[in-house]
This record gives C-alpha cells, sequence and structure tokens, in this order.
C-alpha cells in the first residue's frame, strides 16, 4: 500500500510520503498545499492529514478534500482529523454551568476552554494567549488541559518551567565555523532589519496592520471549525462515501496505530480534543 501524509510536521514515517509546508525531518518533502497536491491521479491507497484542515478557509477546504480525493486509487482511504467543535462547544458549556455556580474549578476550565475555543483563530502573534496560559508558573487546571490537550500542551508546560530555572544561559563554545555563520547571519539580520525600518517609514501607522496580515497568512491560524455534521457533509461533497466517526485507534487502515501518528509508542492519544473521520473512494 501507499501512503501520503499531509501537512505532517514533526509527525511522519518512514514508510509514508510526507509532505509539509517546510521540511521538518529526512524524507519530508516541502509543498504549499494551497496549490494542490503534487501527485497524479489514483496514486494513494491512503490519504491522512491531522490538525491542517482547519487551517484552510471555509472556501478553500472543499477544492483541498478533492484533491486527496483525486490522488487517492479507488476504494482508497482518506483519513482526516481536525479539532472537535462539538467536544469544545460541549465542554464550554458544562464549564460555564460549573463556573456560574461558584466553582473555581469551573472558572479556571472556562477560562482556558474558551481560549482553545477562540484564540487560535483571533491571535495576533505565535501560541497567542494559549501559550502565555501553559507557560504561567501557577495552571490550576493542568489535569484538565493535558486530558484534552495531550503531549503539545505538556511539552509546553515542562518548556515554561525549564525557562523559569535556568539560571544563566549555556555558553556554546566557540570556533571558526560558529563564528562565520554568526557573521551570516549577522548580516541578514541585518538586511532584514534594514527593510523593516524602511517600511516603518514608508506605511507609519500601518505598518502594525502590514505585521498582523503577515502573521495571519503564515498558516498558524485557525480558519473554519468542524464538528462531525459538517465534516460529514463536506466529505460527501468532495465524492466520498462510507463516511464514519472513529477513535484514534480506529480505522479502515490496516494496522493503523503501528504507525503512531494518532498515538503514542505507549498507547497515549496525541491529540485527544480531535475529531476523527474516515471515509472510502467509491470503487467505480
Amino acid at each position: 500500500m501507499k501512503y501520503l501524509n499531509l501537512g505532517c510536521g514533526n509527525r511522519f514515517h518512514t514508510t509514508w510520503t510526507n509532505l509539509n509546508f517546510t521540511v521538518t525531518g529526512e524524507g519530508v518533502i516541502a509543498h504549499n498545499l494551497t496549490q494542490g497536491i503534487p501527485f497524479p491521479d489514483a496514486s494513494f491507497d491512503v490519504v491522512y492529514h491531522s490538525h491542517l484542515l482547519e487551517h484552510f478557509p471555509k472556501n478553500s477546504a472543499e477544492f483541498f478534500l478533492k484533491e486527496c480525493h483525486r490522488v487517492l486509487r479507488p476504494a482508497g482511504i482518506l483519513r482526516v482529523v481536525a479539532p472537535d467543535l462539538e467536544q469544545i462547544a460541549r465542554t464550554y458549556l458544562f464549564a460555564l454551568e460549573q463556573a456560574n455556580a461558584g466553582s473555581l474549578e469551573g472558572a479556571a476550565n472556562y477560562e482556558w476552554i474558551l481560549l482553545e475555543m477562540y484564540d487560535q483563530a483571533v491571535r495576533h502573534t505565535s501560541g497567542g494567549e494559549m501559550k502565555a496560559y501553559l507557560t504561567r508558573e501557577d495552571i490550576p487546571n493542568e489535569d484538565f488541559i493535558l486530558k484534552r490537550c495531550g503531549i503539545e500542551a505538556k511539552n509546553l508546560i515542562e518548556t515554561g518551567r525549564h525557562h523559569r530555572q535556568q539560571s544563566q544561559p549555556i555558553k556554546v563554545p566557540e570556533n571558526r565555523l560558529k563564528n562565520s555563520l554568526r557573521r551570516i547571519y549577522r548580516f541578514l539580520r541585518y538586511q532584514a532589519y534594514r527593510r523593516e525600518i524602511l517600511l516603518k517609514l514608508l506605511l507609519g501607522r500601518e505598518y502594525s496592520t502590514l505585521q498582523i496580515g503577515r502573521f495571519r497568512q503564515s498558516g498558524e491560524i485557525h480558519q473554519w471549525m468542524y464538528d462531525r455534521y459538517s465534516l460529514s457533509m463536506l466529505l460527501q461533497q468532495c465524492g466520498l462515501e462510507q463516511i464514519v466517526q472513529r477513535s484514534a485507534t480506529e480505522s479502515y487502515i490496516p494496522n493503523w496505530t503501528s504507525f503512531n501518528l494518532d498515538t503514542e509508542p505507549d498507547g497515549a492519544i496525541y491529540k485527544p480534543d480531535s475529531l476523527y473521520m474516515e471515509a472510502l473512494k467509491p470503487a467505480a
């Protein structure tokens, strides 16, 4: 079988063809997926992407999923993983009721789930308010967050703690190659700095708008959200059939968990707050 992993980030498997916006590891192909999928029709038995679809504007998502359909062989499998809007909404409403009833735990959970719902769509800087929350010294509902968001949240929390514990920066031994690379970096940074100064002078107050626009076009922002109904309808519109909601471990894909894309080697779920949907390309 031939497998395709789109927008793989740092989670990829060597037996798969792995595409990402930038190279993130050995064998990962850099490609801008807004321009389509760079393979011929009927090239793969499986197409998979996780937490990618929500980064496409709503009016571009159908084009992208039709590209997934195009590169699938007849009876091929499409597996789509995205943030689960229904799960977020239900968690938000429950936390809201708890907070209104005076629960301190409910108030903390309410603060987090509101960030989870909105921050990734409205932020103007990388990481946004969610990163600030996860790297602060006191996190009253850490277990709640880890249960929802898994290893990525855990890594951010541990990174914040590590930075606070460091008393001195680590000194790197000097050598000729590092000095040369440092000079090149400083030169390039200076050129970029001069360009930005010129833009600030030309644009004035509009420079901050340019910065926001640059960030919002960088690919980090969530452009849309999906629940089991809306994603099922979209997959159906794109010509797929036998659409079914899955768990992290269930799949049409043989030996799915052995690839450790939605799960960790110890069986833990990588992104517990996810919606998992699968569909097949018609055989005929």
